[in-house]
């Protein structure tokens, strides 16, 4: 899937947000968590167009989600 370069350029701007709650499993500054919002609202709409022009795969992923409970 490519991206513009809006969606490129806001990922690039909550891609530290993302990794200090992957990394640290928590948000540490307040003013992460203000972020938060932002990268949940972009993931949802990047899910959404891939989903469009890759439903197998998104199918195949949640299956093995499922399955590696």
């Amino acid at each position: 899937m490519k991206l513009d370069a809006s969606t490129f350029v806001r990922l690039r701007r909550l891609a530290p947000v993302l990794d200090d709650v992957l990394n640290a499993r928590e948000v540490e500054h307040a003013e992460q968590a203000v972020d938060l919002a932002s990268l949940a609202q972009l993931c949802s709409q990047l899910f959404d167009a891939y989903h469009c022009h890759h439903p197998g795969e998104i199918a195949q992923a949640r299956l093995q989600a499922v399955d590696s409970l």
